[in-house]
């Protein structure tokens, strides 16, 4: 289909991937803990917005030009490091005031502002991960047939079955994490949450520091 082979190895590939503990994975589990079910929603749609923006520089080919420019790479890998320690700041510092890190209650007036707030989160977090985009740029061309009719439109089919089962994963994610959440609430459990939430990405902030550009 527009050139693209062995779509369903593609789709149980993207599966494995999508189950990977990483940022966006851990980013959705951690807003849905916090803030409950629209919340995890929010991030899971900020990360999936961000996809969309790495499937389109695949097709285009910009993600080579980040493969290929130690200058580009490293100015995105530090601006989302920085990203990723002001988000594990904002968590360890609600830890120790025992608050809720100001996240949106359901019903509440200000609930839409804060949820733009989170989708920006992780759309952000997704963008300024520069992994991601190289992810793309190696693992689409797998799937596109050497003979495809267009191979910036099989970047684009690609990219959007991924976006789509990424997508259905993560709000598999949120169900299963809002459940967890109805069973540990308390201020007790909203500071472990969120003082292990800002150790989490603490580290995955000195990762994303400490990575290169191979896969």
């Amino acid at each position: 289909m527009l050139g693209t082979q062995n779509v369903g190895l593609f789709l149980l590939t993207a599966l494995v991937l999508n189950a990977t503990p990483g940022v966006d994975l851990l980013l959705t589990l951690a807003r849905t803990l916090q803030g409950g079910m629209r919340a995890g929603f929010a991030a899971a749609l900020g990360i999936s917005s961000g996809c969309v923006i790495h499937t389109l520089a695949a097709a285009l080919g910009l993600a080579a030009l980040l493969a290929a420019s130690a200058l580009a790479f490293t100015v995105i890998k530090w601006l989302g490091a920085v990203y990723l320690l002001w988000l594990a700041f904002g968590m360890l510092r609600a830890a120790l005031r025992g608050t809720a890190e100001n996240l949106p209650a359901q019903g509440s007036s200000n609930a839409p502002a804060g949820w733009r707030r989170i989708y920006a989160q992780g759309f952000i977090t997704n963008v300024l991960n520069p992994k991601v985009a190289l992810f793309f740029l190696a693992l689409l061309p797998q799937f596109i047939a050497t003979d495809a009719p267009s191979k910036p439109l099989a970047f684009l089919f690609l990219g959007g079955l991924f976006i789509v089962s990424g997508t259905l994963f993560l709000f598999a994610v949120v169900l299963a994490a809002n459940y967890a959440r109805r069973l540990a609430a308390g201020a007790a459990a909203r500071r472990v949450l969120n003082g292990g939430g800002g150790v989490l990405f603490a580290l995955l902030a000195a990762r994303l520091a400490l990575t290169d550009r191979t896969l």
